[in-house]
């Protein structure tokens, strides 16, 4: 078996093209799209396995090359759609595994596979998530910026994984980064520590616990954060504590929208989950565009500290 790193690159925001342009028309966008996402990855020394509709699986032999390869097609990709109309914009959203692969029949199998498309699902619109082997693979002398997600627990996988954001953009920059000479594991989290979700809508503001949840947020009076509105299911979203990180999951008939307080860009949930990583909003039954769509905001503290209500 030959270890290589795998990239998952998806395109969220189809539904709204398909809506905007009609089937034949959305599908030749999204083919061209896919294309060439395949072509710079191939420029980058990949070997492109397949496309998956509005997703591409591709292997890289070498580590440095898959890592310029993604954050390429991020800084690409931004510039191309800036003047795009929002309704036809798709953003690209990344995950990225380092291990070793099986190669049969053209298709590739392995647990970097697995892992490569569950980040590129948890990551959001403009996001590169990767493993932590990918990122200590990465030579002592790279630029490559990283944020530490800590340890993750991936659906289906009994062990959780170490998880890194890759920093793409070169005007973002912080202190919290990290780069791959320097890492060392995140130190366990104390059994006792104790973590806070505040949710708000309207005049209505709750805090709940780490070991309160899981809870839902619905229309039920039943629910743990009941928001009235015809487009929210009775069960609309479900919330819980796992890893250390708060998981937002949307159960829901209409489906659910996160956005985070640093970026402009929305992720969209249909029966899937995302990390809350930063305070930010939560739209239930419709997107954000929509401005009477119920929309509940969500900060985070410690126990120690003391939750002023809206």
């Amino acid at each position: 078996m030959a270890e290589v790193t795998v990239v998952f690159a998806d395109l969220t925001g189809s539904t709204g093209v398909f809506e905007s342009l009609g089937n034949a028309k959305a599908t030749q966008a999204i083919t061209r799209l896919t294309q060439w996402i395949g072509k710079v990855c191939q420029a980058y020394r990949g070997h492109v396995i397949k496309y998956l509709g509005d997703g591409v699986l591709v292997v890289f032999p070498d580590n440095a090359d898959a890592v310029d390869a993604v954050t390429e097609l991020q800084r690409v990709h931004r510039d191309r759609i800036r003047n795009w109309p929002d309704q036809l914009k798709m953003r690209l959203q990344m995950g990225v595994a380092r291990g070793e692969i099986v190669e049969q029949d053209g298709d590739c199998f392995g647990d970097a596979v697995n892992l490569a498309s569950r980040l590129s699902d948890l990551s959001g619109p403009d996001q590169i998530l990767a493993t932590d082997t990918v990122i200590q693979h990465l030579p002592p002398d790279t630029l490559v910026r990283s944020r530490s997600l800590g340890a993750l627990e991936i659906r289906g996988r009994v062990e959780s994984c170490l998880v890194h954001r890759i920093e793409w953009q070169a005007e973002v920059m912080s202190e919290s980064f990290t780069v791959p000479a320097t890492l060392t594991p995140p130190a366990a989290q104390p059994a006792a520590a104790l973590a806070l979700i505040e949710l708000c809508w309207l005049d209505i503001s709750t805090a709940f616990a780490s070991t309160e949840l899981p809870i839902f947020l619905g229309r039920d009076q039943d629910a743990h954060f009941v928001v009235q509105d015809p487009r929210v299911s009775r069960r609309h979203a479900r919330i819980e504590w796992r890893a250390g990180k708060f998981f937002l999951e949307d159960v829901s008939s209409y489906g659910t929208w996160v956005r985070f307080s640093d970026s402009a860009a929305v992720v969209a949930l249909r029966r899937q989950e995302c990390v809350l990583l930063l305070e930010g909003e939560i739209a239930l039954g419709a997107p954000f565009e929509d401005f009477t769509v119920p929309t509940v905001s969500f900060k985070f503290a410690d126990g120690k500290m003391h939750l002023q209500k809206k």
